[in-house]
């Protein structure tokens, strides 16, 4: 399957973000603690129903309307052909995607997102993503990529590199007209397949802040997002290198807390805090975005909202999986998330294809086999190869970035994968040297 980028039009027109439910079951504590389901889902009219009443209850039931629903029984795999495959598609396409999991805590969105690894059935969409990415380029036979990956968490309000050697440092976020939002000094990682991918992930995940609450033995402390950038070169029908770049966001939010329920003290305490305080500015922000009357959407509010903009009102193709609980003991919680889920499938984006960026990455490394090509051209008319450097643009330089990691382990492989990597280059560089000194000595 050959998938042609050339010649599309950046689409103008607005479209709402996919927005999807997922309940888990009861889990063990809500089963001994005899607690009861209060929520049911139907499929009426390719759309997904989901009702939440209390047997016995005088109110009537509250009733909402989305996209998709996935109840318990869904396996991980359903769920990601029917929510996350068409966002890889549409990043190949030169488009950029989020896809996020919300709701409170202890409902699953590490479980939809991360998942297990063993058994294979068990890998959440941030594997599978992987893996549907480096399949896809299999079938581009005449295209060239260049994959990058990074990954950041916000803790308390503080953005950290979790590729980083020292994880616990504050990163800043700025702002460029044409690019939009980014994170300064962010690392990120060349990866040649999934193997290397889901390594990087591995990596950056040992060193995400955890930690224990009543309602949820290992409970996010902070917001996570894993950005996959695809750079990708082909030949258009104009005999020209063009060049589409996506991005892939897959983000894990940390769960809404009440501090009655996870009995949360001291640090654990100040980290609810600040994580509701987060998804309040979240949840003020889809406020704005769907209120015909609003003059102003404060993205700013927070770190997270300031991160999301692009995916939020921007330009991106976004899917949201809300994650809810079906026990009786948190039905307000449940309620509350689907009501914001519910305002959320109205926030329109305006997705457009990224074609020929300034700052790809490709177009560097194309630059780079320019100026060597020139050097040859200009030994075979006999002229001074420096020339070819002066006419188009200098000397050529390889810019290395060293990528530090927290784990011996993953640190040792990294290193030695970069060591291969040094010596490819030098080996290129070697070949294409003598490739210049015998045109010299032929032309003498």
């Amino acid at each position: 399957i050959y998938l042609s980028f050339v010649g599309k039009m950046p689409s103008s027109d607005p479209e709402c973000i996919q927005v999807v439910i997922r309940c888990r079951p009861l889990n063990s504590t809500e089963l001994a603690n005899g607690n009861e389901k209060v929520v049911k889902m139907y499929e009426r009219d390719n759309k997904g129903e989901v009702v939440v009443a209390r047997e016995g209850d005088e109110e009537p039931p509250k009733i909402f309307t989305f996209d998709k629903i996935f109840d318990e029984n869904t396996e991980q795999e359903y769920l990601f052909e029917n929510t996350a495959r068409a966002i890889v598609g549409n990043v190949f396409e030169g488009y950029n995607g989020t896809i996020f999991a919300y709701g409170q805590t202890g409902t699953g969105k590490t479980h939809t997102m991360e998942g297990e690894m063993k058994p294979k059935e068990m890998r959440g969409v941030m594997a599978r993503c992987f893996e549907a990415v480096y399949q896809q380029i299999e079938g581009h036979k005449d295209a060239q990529f260049l994959i990058r990956a990074s990954y950041l968490e916000i803790y308390k309000e503080n953005i950290r590199d979790l590729l980083s050697s020292n994880p616990k440092n504050k990163l800043v976020m700025h702002e460029k007209p044409d690019t939009g939002v980014y994170v300064k000094d962010l690392s990120s990682f060349i990866c040649k397949n999934c193997e290397e991918m889901q390594a990087v992930q591995d990596t950056g995940r040992k060193n995400k802040s955890m930690g224990e609450t009543k309602m949820n033995a290992r409970s996010s402390r902070s917001h996570s997002v894993f950005t996959l950038t695809l750079e990708c070169s082909e030949i258009g029908p104009d005999g020209k290198d063009h060049i589409r770049v996506g991005k892939l966001n897959m983000v894990d939010l940390a769960g809404s807390e009440r501090q009655s329920k996870t009995n949360a003290t001291g640090q654990r305490l100040e980290e609810a805090i600040k994580i509701n305080l987060s998804l309040t500015c979240l949840c003020q922000v889809i406020s704005a975005l769907t209120d015909s009357k609003s003059t102003y959407v404060p993205y700013r509010d927070s770190q997270l909202t300031r991160l999301l903009q692009d995916s939020l009102g921007g330009n991106t193709k976004t899917v949201m999986i809300s994650n809810i609980g079906p026990a009786d003991y948190n039905m307000d919680e449940t309620i509350n998330t689907l009501r914001w889920a519910s305002r959320a499938k109205n926030i329109q984006n305006k997705p457009r294809i990224n074609e020929d960026p300034k700052d790809a990455m490709l177009r560097e490394f194309q630059d780079e086999i320019r100026k060597l090509r020139a050097q040859l051209e200009m030994i075979q008319e006999g002229k001074d190869p420096g020339a070819a450097l002066s006419i188009i643009g200098g000397k050529p330089q390889i810019v290395e970035k060293v990528v530090k990691v927290k784990d011996e382990k993953k640190l040792k492989e990294l290193e030695e994968k970069l060591l291969r990597e040094k010596e490819e280059i030098k080996k290129q560089a070697e070949e294409d040297r003598r490739k210049i000194e015998a045109q010299m000595n032929m032309n003498e």
